[in-house]
C-alpha cells in the first residue's frame, strides 16, 4: 500500500492509524502547492482532485476520503479494535463521529486556514467552530476517548484537526487563530492521544515531532 500525505494536514490521521495496527505502507509526501511528489511524480495523475489522504493499495485501487480510508484499514485487522464490528449500533455512532468531525469540525477550519481571503467570513465560521470544540469538550467529561474507554479511528482524525489551532505542539504547516487552553477535557484527551506510540512514531515521520 501507499498513503499519499501532507505532513500536518488530514491525513496525518490513517498515518496514526497505520501505526496503531502495524499495517506496513510507503508513505508517499506530496508537495500541497506544487501537486508533485517527492520524487517529482504529478500526484493529479493520482487523484486529480489534488487533495490528501489518498491510500493506493496494492492492485492499483484507489481510496480517496479520510473516513472511508480509516475504517478500511481498521477493518483489515479487526482484532485491533479500532473499529466496532460492523453492522453494530457502535458502528454506526463511529460514523456518526466521522460525519461530524468531516463536516463541523474539518470544514470549518477552512476560513480560519484561509483568513485572508476568506475575509468577514471568519466573523461567522470562528464562532461556530469554538462551539464545536465546547461541545466535543463535553462529550470528553466522563471518558477518556470520543467512544468510551477505547481509541478509535475518530480520535486519529481529531488529534490531526486539533493539531491546526493553537494545541502547541504543530509546527507551521497549518494554524488558525482558535485556542483549546479552556477546554480542559479535550486537552487532557488531546495529551492522552500524544503520548500513544504510534501517535509520536507519526509526529515523528512527518517531521512534527
Amino acid at each position: 500500500m501507499k498513503l499519499y500525505y501532507i505532513p500536518a494536514s488530514c491525513s496525518l490521521a490513517p498515518h496514526i492509524v497505520l501505526n496503531e495496527l502495524g499495517l506496513q505502507a510507503a508513505l508517499i509526501k506530496v508537495d500541497h502547492k506544487k501537486h508533485r511528489t517527492d520524487s517529482g511524480a504529478d500526484y493529479l495523475a493520482v487523484n486529480p482532485l489534488a487533495y490528501v489522504p489518498a491510500l493506493e493499495l496494492e492492485d492499483g485501487t484507489l481510496l480517496r476520503e479520510g473516513p472511508a480510508i480509516v475504517q478500511y484499514l481498521a477493518d483489515l485487522k479487526p482484532e485491533c479494535q479500532l473499529v466496532p464490528p460492523a453492522g453494530s449500533l457502535a458502528r454506526y455512532r463511529l460514523q456518526e463521529w466521522l460525519n461530524f468531525l468531516s463536516s463541523e469540525v474539518h470544514k470549518g477550519f477552512i476560513p480560519l486556514l484561509y483568513a485572508t481571503l476568506a475575509g468577514s467570513y471568519v466573523a461567522t465560521a470562528k464562532p461556530k467552530l469554538e462551539q464545536r470544540f465546547h461541545w466535543i469538550d463535553a462529550q470528553l467529561a466522563e471518558k477518556p476517548y470520543l467512544m468510551g474507554d477505547a481509541f478509535r479511528v475518530a480520535d486519529a482524525y481529531l488529534f490531526a484537526l486539533t493539531g491546526w489551532g493553537q494545541a502547541g505542539w504543530l509546527t507551521s504547516y497549518y494554524k488558525a487563530d482558535i485556542h483549546f487552553d479552556h477546554l480542559h477535557n479535550l486537552r487532557a484527551w488531546h495529551e492522552r492521544v500524544k503520548a500513544r506510540p504510534a501517535v509520536l512514531t507519526a509526529l515523528r515521520e512527518e517531521g512534527l515531532a
